[in-house]
């Protein structure tokens, strides 16, 4: 059996489409088994404080599937804590404590931890009895890691749902994790995929070859025996450790050692798939060093590196991605500690958790707010890894960034509708039932007393309702910023209310000259301020509303005379927690935050002085002059302000 066979069965095997992941973890088992030549293999999950057999093949007398037995007691404890595979070849000697499970106790072991969605998921292992006469070999070792990151990612995938996103995804997913180059050709000899690992082994990016015949990144030397093999994947036959000379990127000359398969569509074949391993020892640390820097420099996401061994841990690096996220240029971040871009609103337990993760030299990985060097807050999704040298010495942190203000605006949208109409709906519900019990025993001069309160909470349902819809609408409609006129933003919210509001004085104030660069529902959110207003003010409405420059930005604000807002209501917008808006006329006030802070402004409500009286709905909005492009201007978004 040619050395690799074992790898490419794994690779087959879990890039397959028509097979159960228990097939597959049972299959998986059954291949480590016979290549590491050993009786017994198991995968265990781990279930609270328990670790449970989920499937065993082999000597099933030893490990039956379905056994369950503390974790505190088995040894798989040692692989979850191990960095790679944990490996015993005779335990009696070499081992301190036995490895066992349950009442077997084994003499040989190797066996690696599960992770899935970042989290410790359980072991795979394999093991036997009686001690082993030879030592487990490196490439048993990577063998075993191999076979755990692609069953740990099989398992995240099946937790995805839909099942053609998971077929779409398990193919390109065993591809960018791993260290091989995965390919699929077509009839033509023309790539159709190539994985990520392509540009660490030859230089290029994927996009580059794909639709390319493979003859043209290889020697002249190599392109016969190439072709000879197409030719025979075509007559149904597998190609097995094929050493071909390829032509990187910088014209150097890489040996990959390929092993492909045909592809079928029933009875024809289409095309080929395959794996490319780099067999160039030579020059392999060379090319990897010099494809991460060029990985790092161009990654979408930030990539800081901090040097804990000079004073106040400064930052020694930053790629382009994190001077994009954070809006800060490398010559104001080199020499400078991180913490920079905390501010306000930047949640203390979260730096709690950073400055203990650094103590212990350990990684973490945490969300919390950030401010950009223009002030605006931000959802930082933040890992942070130390790293040692070969004694063990702390020597740099590793740091990523990724902005996902977007996700966490609709987590925050998500669990405020789920709330608020789980909540408002049963309580407003509970009272109508009351209402209707109260009106079948009221004698004519109640009824129309209980109808009313019955069409009041109706008429407050339905507008609970159409907000929650509009809220919906707007999460799931795609930002278009462009150029708004103060002027006839106003005009068309007064406007909207004229009609219920005859007796209303509104005042308007524009001055500025010059426009709003958000999207058209900027017209709505001011249309509610307006409305909400005039509500709120009093018995004969006076209401202001006032746009003028102020910075980067236009301030508009909306300001009644009515009795002001509620103290409670004041202190918890100011804390930013939502429960104040957990009503119709809130969820419309939660419309406006969403509206103005996905165009990277803010929102806030105050009360006026206590001789003005009233309250006041203050916004900030990029602003854009006549003479700058909206695409220069407009900004992504921010966090909420509620």
């Amino acid at each position: 059996m040619p050395v690799d066979a074992p790898r490419e069965r794994l690779y087959r095997l879990f890039t397959g489409t028509d097979q159960d992941v228990e097939t597959e973890i049972r299959r998986a088992l059954e291949i480590g088994a016979a290549h590491l030549d050993l009786p017994v293999g198991y995968f265990a999950r781990i279930d609270g404080d328990e670790l449970e057999i989920v499937h065993a093949v082999g000597d099933t007398d030893v490990v039956r599937s379905g056994a369950t037995l503390p974790l505190e007691e088995a040894y798989c404890r040692r692989t979850l804590d191990a960095e790679g595979a944990l490996t015993v070849q005779d335990a009696a000697v070499t081992s301190t404590e036995r490895p066992t499970v349950g009442a077997s106790t084994f003499g040989t072991y190797i066996g690696v931890s599960v992770t899935v969605s970042d989290e410790r998921y359980g072991t795979v292992c394999f093991a036997d009895p009686e001690p082993r006469e030879r030592a487990f070999t490196e490439a048993d070792e990577l063998f075993v890691e191999l076979l755990g990151r692609l069953l740990g990612g099989e398992l995240e995938r099946r937790q995805q749902s839909g099942r053609l996103e998971r077929e779409k995804r398990l193919f390109e997913g065993i591809a960018e994790n791993s260290f091989d180059i995965l390919f699929r050709v077509d009839a033509d000899a023309r790539f159709t995929y190539v994985s990520a690992a392509v540009e660490r082994v030859l230089g290029y990016e994927p996009s580059e070859l794909t639709g390319e015949s493979f003859a043209t990144v290889m020697t002249d030397e190599s392109v016969e025996d190439a072709l000879a093999a197409y030719g025979r994947l075509f007559a149904g036959e597998p190609v097995e450790n094929l050493e071909l000379e390829f032509i990187d990127a910088d014209d150097d000359v890489v040996v990959i050692e390929v092993n492909a398969t045909p592809i079928r569509e029933g009875d024809e074949v289409v095309g080929a798939q395959g794996v490319g391993r780099d067999v160039t020892a030579r020059k392999e640390r060379e090319r990897e060093l010099r494809m991460k820097t060029r990985a790092i420099d161009g990654a979408n996401v930030g990539i800081s590196i901090a040097d804990p061994n000079q004073p106040d841990t400064p930052l020694v690096y930053v790629n382009a991605g994190f001077e994009e996220i954070t809006g800060y240029d490398e010559s104001e971040l080199l020499g400078r500690n991180c913490r920079l871009l905390q501010g306000e609103r930047t949640d203390d337990d979260a730096v709690r958790r950073l400055r203990e993760a650094i103590t212990h030299e350990e990684s973490v990985s945490l969300d919390l707010v950030n401010y950009r060097r223009n002030g605006m807050p931000f959802w930082n999704r933040v890992r942070l890894d130390p790293v040692f040298d070969d004694a063990g010495e702390l020597t740099h942190y590793l740091g990523f960034q990724t902005d996902v203000t977007d996700r966490k605006r609709t987590e925050q949208l998500v669990r405020l509708l789920n709330r608020v109409l789980r909540h408002n709906l049963r309580n407003e519900m509970t009272v109508l039932l009351g209402q209707a019990d109260l009106l079948t025993d009221a004698d004519a001069s109640e009824r129309d007393a209980l109808s009313e309160r019955i069409r009041r909470i109706s008429q407050e349902l339905v507008g609970l309702s159409d907000h929650a819809a509009e809220l919906e609408r707007h999460a799931s409609r795609e930002r278009d910023p462009r150029r708004l006129a103060p002027d006839e933003v106003v005009a068309d919210a007064v406007a909207d209310h004229r009609g219920a509001y005859p007796d209303a004085d509104v005042e308007v104030s524009v001055r500025t000259d010059r426009s709003f660069c958000a999207g058209p529902e900027l017209r709505r959110a001011v249309s509610e301020l307006v409305e909400n207003a005039l509500k709120h003010a009093g018995e004969t409405p006076s209401v202001s509303v006032t746009v003028e420059d102020a910075g980067e930005w236009l301030e508009l604000v909306v300001a009644d005379d009515g009795p002001g807002i509620d103290e409670m209501e004041a202190e918890v917008i100011a804390t930013g927690r939502e429960t104040a808006l957990e009503h119709a006329s809130g969820l419309g006030l939660w419309v406006v935050d969403w509206i103005v802070t996905r165009y990277g402004g803010s929102f806030q409500i105050e009360a006026r002085d206590a001789e003005t009286g009233g309250t006041a709905a203050l916004v900030h909005v990029p602003a854009i002059a006549d003479d700058e492009s909206v695409e220069a201007v407009a900004r992504g978004p921010t966090i909420l302000s509620f």
